[in-house]
């Protein structure tokens, strides 16, 4: 993982241990001045709550720990493209700037699907940086299918 950002190597780190937890390995932070200030990796089995995904939960602590809604000048670093509800919640939040791994041709909503920053509803759209320690997110994704199959 040469030269991979630190930040993203974080939500690696949260991705694997949602797959310990056996939840679907994706994992986020939340950075504000150069700070991780909340992290997070899917939580949808472990709380049966389909909205608990790592970007939500993530955007969920970052409020909490600054006690206000909006996370303007905050940057989110995701393993996956985020999907249409995240993307909505990176938008409300006033995410700064997103940076992905994986792209998500059947699920995400940023640079497939619905390219939900691009509507014209959208409200904010941050700076979006994908392909951030690309290969590193495919790989625990891909292990993880593979042994649920194998």
């Amino acid at each position: 993982m040469g030269g991979t950002n630190r930040f993203m190597v974080a939500a690696l780190e949260e991705a694997r241990k949602a797959a310990d937890r056996d939840e679907v390995p994706i994992g986020a932070v939340i950075v504000l001045d150069g700070e991780i200030i909340a992290r997070a990796g899917n939580m949808t089995r472990q709380n049966n709550d389909v909205t608990a995904h790592a970007e939500i939960a993530a955007i969920r602590y970052a409020c909490e720990a600054l006690g206000q809604e909006r996370l303007a000048g905050a940057d989110l670093y995701v393993t996956l493209e985020p999907c249409t509800m995240c993307a909505a919640a990176i938008s409300f939040a006033r995410i700064r700037r997103l940076y992905y791994g994986a792209q998500d041709p059947k699920g995400g909503a940023v640079e497939s699907g619905v390219r939900f920053f691009n509507q014209p509803t959208c409200h904010h759209a941050p700076d979006v940086y994908s392909g951030i320690a690309e290969t590193d997110a495919g790989q625990i994704l891909t292990d993880f299918f593979h042994a649920k199959r194998g």
